[in-house]
């Protein structure tokens, strides 16, 4: 069996998508037949335009996995930037993938076009198409685009790709039980494999070694859709006589926003720092009293589910999260020690931070990690991706 495979991001980039497919890829490769393959076709790092690291364009794991990865375009992680990515990625995916001949193709996406890129593939090969969908691209757009004269030309042209691309599928797989009833309407199966917690979250311990501080750190996208610009000023200053200090890992569309608001709020308590390795980021989660999570109050977020709250979960530590629908409920049915607050509302956050609900402590959460490996839950997507197409 042939396996094309598609992710806009592949290890070693820091970001969900990556270490989805990495793992996915790891959990496939173990139960590879003899002549089977999986040619991945990805991009070079590019998550971050202010975290880099090198990795070779072309890679073989062993004469069953080859690794393309496409260079794209210098970026800022902006609107147009993307689309420019994007276009980028879909014209040298199809130039690599034309002389190929495969079985089966499997495209994971959060942003609608490389699932439409598996669509366009999976139809001239004539072979089955396998999607993971990570996010609800057309709905988050509908909210973000705020000039009508853009936003409904926009629209428009995302249902078409939707239709056409969710109709070619053969199988869906959702991260987020929320994304159920939009992805039911296309009349496919749909499977449940959410994102996970990697083994290097399962191998630390987390204690914090000094008292000091009261630290709040939130890694991840600084983009629109966390909205932390709207949230992190305000919240500093109503917790600053507190003592707390908040540190923001990341980069994103909306960093510089988020520096203009610092600015304007004069805020000395908020440590705005540059993505970093998983190995630095280990020991900041280690530092750190208390995790934050946060997305901006559109609607289409309600039926999100963070791959955020998976590593945060693992470290046992207090977890507070401005978010609404699927992910409030995720939170407050599977992970103790976690406090939900209405997104935007830095006057909700600040009032609990400074209360007594909130104890810094650590949680068992020994269940939640059991249930949510990242290694089990691919494990299980690889099974089903095989049973299904290859008929085990």
């Amino acid at each position: 069996m042939k396996i094309c495979l598609f992710s806009f991001y592949f290890q070693p980039d820091l970001c969900a998508g990556s270490f989805r497919n990495t793992a996915l890829v790891e959990s496939l490769k173990k139960r590879l037949n003899s002549g089977d393959e999986i040619h991945v076709v990805t991009t070079l790092p590019n998550r971050y335009a202010s975290f880099s690291v090198e990795a070779p364009e072309y890679e073989e794991w062993d004469d069953q996995i080859r690794i393309h990865r496409i260079k794209m375009p210098a970026h800022k992680s902006g609107f147009l930037d993307q689309i420019n990515s994007f276009k980028a990625y879909y014209r040298e995916a199809r130039r690599i993938t034309k002389p190929n001949e495969y079985d089966l193709v499997f495209a994971s996406s959060s942003r609608l076009f490389t699932a439409y890129l598996g669509a366009r593939v999976a139809s001239e090969k004539g072979v089955p198409l396998y999607l993971d969908m990570r996010d609800l691209f057309r709905e988050n757009m509908e909210e973000i685009i705020k000039n009508p004269l853009v936003r409904t030309p926009v629209v428009t042209l995302l249902k078409r790709i939707e239709n056409y691309t969710f109709r070619k599928a053969d199988r869906i797989n959702i991260v987020s039980e929320g994304f159920r009833p939009f992805f039911s309407t296309f009349g496919k199966p749909i499977t449940f494999f959410p994102n996970g917690i990697d083994d290097v979250f399962l191998e630390n311990n987390f204690e914090k070694s000094s008292a000091a501080n009261k630290i709040v750190t939130y890694a991840g996208n600084i983009g629109d859709g966390q909205g932390l610009h709207k949230v992190i000023p305000e919240l500093a200053r109503k917790t600053k006589e507190s003592g707390f200090k908040f540190r923001i890992i990341g980069d994103g569309g909306a960093r510089q926003e988020l520096e203009r608001a610092l600015s304007e709020v004069n805020s000395d308590n908020v440590e705005l720092l540059n993505p970093v390795g998983r190995k630095e980021l280990l020991e900041y989660y280690r530092e750190t009293d208390i995790l934050f999570l946060h997305l901006n109050d559109y609607k289409a977020f309600e039926k999100v589910l963070p791959s955020k709250i998976f590593e945060y979960a693992a470290t046992g530590k207090p977890v507070v999260a401005g978010v609404g629908g699927y992910s409030a409920t995720f939170l407050k049915e599977h992970v103790e020690g976690a406090h939900v607050f209405n997104p935007c509302d830095a006057e909700g956050i600040a009032h609990l931070l400074n209360s007594d609900a909130l104890s810094v402590q650590k949680y068992d959460r020994s269940a939640f990690v059991k249930k949510f490996s990242r290694k089990n839950i691919m494990d299980d997507m690889a099974g089903d991706i095989l049973n299904a197409f290859r008929g085990e």
